[in-house]
């Protein structure tokens, strides 16, 4: 008989708690190796978070007042269109009261000639 197998019971089953423990003892948790960077790294990380969060806050400011704008510009402009169209509707009227005027002055004047023509 070889040596290679004059395996016994008993070193087969310390072979399969070995096999067993190695086993086991990759899924057991490592100690963790300390970044000595890790704080620098964290407030690096910080300090970009802050100002991206700071540019989104400015780019969304920036463009709420754009909007704001535009919606004004559109009510200036609704405003602006119906004072111009109030002022033409009052110089209409104020043409049609000076027309209405002259002609009753010449009806008055008409008829002044007329009375000085019979009398």
């Amino acid at each position: 008989m070889y040596s290679s197998q004059d395996i016994g019971h008993a070193q087969r089953q310390k072979t399969a708690a070995d096999a067993k423990a190695a086993l086991l003892a990759k899924f057991k948790p490592r100690e963790a190796s300390v970044d000595p960077r890790f704080e620098e790294r964290a407030a690096l990380r910080t300090a970009a978070l802050n100002q991206v969060r700071q540019d989104r806050a400015a780019a969304k400011a920036s463009h709420r007042q754009a909007v704001a704008d535009a919606a004004q510009a559109l009510v200036d402009a609704a405003d602006a269109q119906a004072a111009d169209a109030l002022a033409a509707k009052r110089g209409e009227r104020k043409e049609r009261k000076a027309l209405s005027a002259t002609e009753a002055k010449a009806k008055r004047d008409a008829r002044y000639a007329a009375r000085k023509a019979r009398g």
